[in-house]
C-alpha cells in the first residue's frame, strides 16, 4: 500500500507546471529569497534601469531633454571617436597601463600569499598580513597626495635620498615627465592593493589538506615542489576564475587613480601618456558637456569588455579549466 500510495504523488509532482514548482520553491526558502530580495532590487535600480540611459550615445542629448526624447543621430558620436586623433592614443596608454598591471599586478598578491603561508611564525605572519592590508583602505586621494610628497623635485624622499647617495645630481622631476608615469601608476597601485588582493589567495590555500604536505614531505619533496604540485595546483581555479574577471576590466585602467595623479587633468605635461578611456570620458562628457559623446565612448569600452569576458570564459572551458559559465 506506501508504494502504490507513493506512485500518485511522484507522478503529481513531475507533471507540475515550472512556474507554480519554482514558487513552491521559492515559499520554501522564503527566508533566505528574502535576504536576497534587497539586493536584487539595488542591482535592478542601480545597474539595469540607467542601461537605458545608453540610448543617448545614439542622440544628440542637450541638458534638459527628457530621456530618450532627443534628436536621433545613430552612429555619428561613434564615428566621431574612432575618427577621433586621440582616439589611438587613448586605446595605447589604457592598454599598455591595464597589460601592465595584469603581467605585474595580477600575480603579485598570489607570490604574496605563497610567501605569507610559508611563514612559520604566526604573530609575524599575522603583523604582515595586517600591515600590507591597510593601504586598501586608504582612499586615493591620500595615496596621490603621499605619491607628490614622495616624489617632490622639492625636498621629496627619494630625491634626497638619491642624491645623499650621489646617484643623481640634480633633483628629478618625477611627476612632470611621461616616461615614469606608466610605472608610478603601477607601483602605487601594487603598494595599495596588493594585501587585500591577497586575502583570497590565502584563503583558497588555507583549505588545502595538510595531509598532502606531510605526504609530500614522507616522499622527500622541497618546498619549490610542494609549492608548484600542492599549493599552486589547489589554488588553480581561484586563479583562473580572477584571471577572467581581470581580463574582462582590462580596459579598466584605474579612473581615480590616473585622474588624482594627474591633478585632475591638470598636469597636461604627461597627458599624452597618461590619458584612459575612463579619464577621456569624464573629459569630453562631463567636463566638456558633451554627454552624448561621452556615452558612447563608455558604450564602446562597456561591449568591449563584455567581448574580452566572453573571450576570456570560453578560452579556459576549451582548455578544460574553471569557467564561469
Amino acid at each position: 500500500m506506501k508504494t502504490e500510495n507513493s506512485l500518485p504523488q511522484v507522478y503529481s509532482n513531475r507533471t507540475k507546471k515550472p512556474i507554480s514548482r519554482h514558487l513552491q520553491e521559492f515559499w520554501q526558502q522564503r527566508d533566505l529569497q528574502m535576504m536576497v530580495l534587497p539586493w536584487m532590487a539595488l542591482l535592478i535600480i542601480f545597474s539595469y534601469i540607467p542601461m537605458y540611459g545608453l540610448i543617448m550615445s545614439f542622440q544628440e542629448y542637450q541638458l534638459g531633454d527628457l530621456p530618450g526624447f532627443s534628436k536621433w543621430v545613430g552612429t555619428m558620436h561613434f564615428q566621431m571617436l574612432f575618427q577621433s586623433p586621440e582616439f589611438l592614443g587613448i586605446m595605447r596608454n589604457t592598454l599598455c597601463i591595464s597589460l601592465l598591471k595584469l603581467l605585474i599586478n595580477f600575480p603579485a598578491p598570489i607570490l604574496f600569499a605563497i610567501m605569507l603561508n610559508e611563514i612559520s611564525n604566526m604573530a609575524f605572519k599575522r603583523t604582515v598580513q595586517t600591515i600590507s592590508y591597510l593601504p586598501h583602505f586608504v582612499s586615493w586621494v591620500v595615496v596621490a597626495g603621499l605619491t607628490f610628497d614622495f616624489l617632490s623635485s622639492d625636498g621629496g624622499l627619494l630625491n634626497t635620498l638619491l642624491q645623499n647617495m650621489g646617484i643623481i645630481n640634480q633633483q628629478i622631476t618625477f611627476m612632470a615627465e611621461p616616461k615614469y608615469f606608466w610605472g608610478i601608476a603601477i607601483l602605487t597601485d601594487l603598494w595599495k592593493e596588493i594585501g587585500w588582493n591577497a586575502i583570497i589567495y590565502i584563503a583558497a590555500i588555507a583549505s588545502i589538506d595538510p595531509e598532502l604536505y606531510q605526504a609530500a614531505d614522507i616522499d622527500g619533496a622541497g618546498k619549490l615542489r610542494k609549492i608548484w604540485h600542492i599549493t599552486l595546483a589547489g589554488i588553480k581555479p581561484t586563479i583562473i576564475i580572477l584571471l577572467i574577471l581581470t581580463i574582462s576590466n582590462l580596459l579598466s585602467a584605474g579612473f581615480e587613480q590616473i585622474l588624482l595623479l594627474t591633478n585632475n587633468l591638470a598636469n597636461t605635461t604627461i597627458q599624452d601618456i597618461a590619458e584612459v578611456i575612463d579619464t577621456y570620458v569624464y573629459r569630453t562628457g562631463i567636463m566638456q558637456m558633451r554627454y552624448s559623446y561621452g556615452t558612447a565612448a563608455g558604450l564602446f569600452k562597456s561591449v568591449l569588455s563584455v567581448l574580452l569576458l566572453t573571450i576570456a570564459n570560453y578560452t579556459a572551458r576549451f582548455l578544460g579549466e574553471e569557467s564561469l559559465w
